[in-house]
């Protein structure tokens, strides 16, 4: 379908990297946390076949990942599991786990995306990180499906738990690198995750958006080859297809891809850390965008740089795992304030711990205008709608 992907290169980084049409506020304290307990983070709607947000029995549903708020923040990612909210007029209510333990065969549940189907079944595509029993943990990360019933009890809207876990997509060794490999600390884990389900109006195909990474091309720094996989729905399964962007020797690790068409334009959203540029900080943690007029390009960067949404200059690291919705408003989580200290991924755990939102962020919106975009802030900066 797509041939050559799009290349984000430093050309474009060194463009200008924005001024208030592409920054976040400052986010005020005190943040009020959604579970008391638990960190939440990398935000997700369970979303109709069209895109919009599920509602059932008058309260939206939404996942996040979730681990017991103890220790350092970055261990969470070692506990991770799939959370299941609510959210309605009275705000955000926790729903548990979305499976069982157990259910799924890694050993422990990365980001991803869920679709209510016509049946009312919902398939939730989500990253196994490691292996289900492991004793030492590893970074083997697949796509996974677990299609499962809307079960209420007491009250309350659930997925059923005994919902079957099916490996679904994983790299192929060949145009995606093996996720299997630690290369040294923060940013430089190769990746397949973060699985982004997309329905292309233009064809009515189902697709699977993947953060991944690709082989170096010529003269480019092997350890920054970030990539958006994508996978196509046949018959008898997905099929991998050629990427549609590669970070060619910029960046290691784009999250979180996905792809909202806004007035017959497709626009490819992802976000990054400032440490997994090459050089580490020589772009700012961001949500990161191009735009085409069809699912396979051409695609171009947009505002110049691809930057769309960073973090106040004041608070590097305030707000991550930005997710752009149809409508355009944009969620995210409190992620690190600054101290005045070390870098929040190398202090100490009650340092780190201390600086640590783990809830999530007050919600922005954006305004696109082709290649053009802006950030807008509500009136209510805490409300979801």
């Amino acid at each position: 379908m797509n041939g050559e992907p799009a290349r984000w290169t430093r050309r474009h980084l060194a463009a200008p990297a924005g001024g208030a049409a592409t920054t976040a506020p400052v986010i005020g304290l005190p943040a009020p946390r959604v579970l008391p307990h638990d960190d939440i983070w990398d935000l997700w709607p369970i979303q109709e076949e069209d895109g919009s947000t599920s509602v059932v029995r008058g309260r939206e549903l939404w996942m996040a990942l979730s681990a017991p708020a103890a220790g350092h923040p970055e261990e969470r990612h070692d506990r991770a599991r799939l959370r299941l909210l609510g959210l309605d007029a009275d705000g955000w209510t926790d729903l548990g786990h979305a499976f069982a333990d157990g259910a799924s065969p890694g050993s422990r549940e990365w980001s991803g995306s869920a679709v209510r189907r016509p049946d009312g079944t919902v398939s939730v595509f989500y990253t196994a990180a490691g292996r289900r029993g492991e004793t030492r943990t590893t970074f083997t990360q697949t796509v996974v499906e677990a299609r499962a019933r809307l079960v209420t009890d007491g009250g309350r809207i659930l997925l059923d738990q005994a919902a079957e876990h099916r490996e679904v997509l994983r790299s192929d060794g060949v145009t995606y690198l093996p996720a299997d490999e630690v290369e040294g600390g923060p940013g430089r884990i190769r990746a397949f995750r973060d699985p982004g389900w997309f329905r292309d109006p233009a064809d009515g195909r189902e697709y699977l958006l993947v953060a991944a990474s690709v082989a170096a091309s010529a003269g480019a720094d092997h350890a920054f080859m970030g990539a958006v996989a994508l996978a196509a729905a046949e018959p008898g399964g997905w099929s991998l297809r050629p990427p549609l962007l590669v970070a060619d020797g910029v960046n290691h690790e784009i999250e979180r891809p996905h792809i909202v068409v806004h007035r017959s334009s497709y626009y490819l959203f992802f976000c990054t850390h400032r440490h997994s540029f090459h050089p580490p900080g020589s772009a700012p943690t961001g949500l990161y965008g191009f735009v085409a007029p069809r699912l396979a390009g051409p695609y171009t960067p947009l505002n110049g740089s691809g930057l769309v949404l960073r973090n106040p200059a004041e608070e590097p690291d305030q707000a991550y795992a930005w997710l752009v919705l149809p409508d355009l408003k944009v969620v995210g989580f409190l992620n690190y304030r600054s101290t005045g200290g070390p870098d929040p991924w190398t202090a100490g755990p009650a340092e780190a711990r201390a600086a640590f939102g783990g809830t999530i962020a007050p919600v922005l919106e954006l305004t696109l205008d082709g290649a053009a975009t802006s950030v807008v802030v509500p009136a209510s900066p805490g409300a979801r709608r």
